[in-house]
């Protein structure tokens, strides 16, 4: 495991002793795949996988089809966003086997350049879900749920649609969500 400590979770309920276990194991994975010095790629993970697990996020990460390739891709993504990291998991839970991580990542593009992309010091926060089902003490899937878009936009890896009055599209609305949130209540 990783020597730095977790994040907190801020929202979760009580869970049983196996339970609290898949969490775990779920995080460590999670903080070993978000993290720049311990993520070698898909060696760095197996480990904590069965063989046979599958990952499934096609409109993110296509191609990749386990929790190793999803590592592994992940690493190239820190080599553009060095200081990528978990910021806090919001929801962290377990129901039997399943365990829900909802998470607030974020860092900056100073790293290599991203697709060509040359790096702009750019800071990107951003939200995703993970979706793990654990099987003996070991990740049997991996299924991911994040818009992109979010991160993307404030990194400047996207084409941005300009002077929209949409926060969906409004580039310091992405960037400072709760700030936006505020001024339209």
């Amino acid at each position: 495991m990783p020597s730095e400590q977790q994040p907190p979770t801020i929202m979760s309920t009580d869970q049983t002793p196996e339970e609290q276990k898949n969490i775990d194991i779920c995080k460590q994975y999670m903080s070993i795949a978000y993290n720049p010095k311990e993520n070698k790629g898909a060696s760095s993970v197996q480990h904590l996988c069965h063989p046979d697990s599958w990952f499934w996020s096609p409109s993110t990460f296509p191609g990749c089809e386990t929790p190793m390739d999803y590592a592994e891709s992940h690493s190239h993504v820190m080599s553009s966003v060095p200081d990528l990291h978990i910021l806090r998991y919001d929801q962290a839970w377990s129901k039997t086997s399943h365990v829900l991580l909802r998470y607030t990542a974020e860092g900056h593009f100073k790293g290599e350049p991203y697709q060509g992309i040359e790096p702009n010091g750019h800071h990107a926060r951003w939200s995703a879900a993970a979706i793990f089902e654990v099987e003996e003490g070991k990740i049997r899937s991996f299924t991911k749920d994040w818009d992109q878009k979010v991160m993307q936009i404030q990194l400047g890896w996207a084409p941005v649609v300009g002077g929209s009055e949409n926060p969906r599209w409004d580039v310091e609305a992405l960037r400072k969500p709760e700030e936006a949130r505020r001024k339209k209540a």
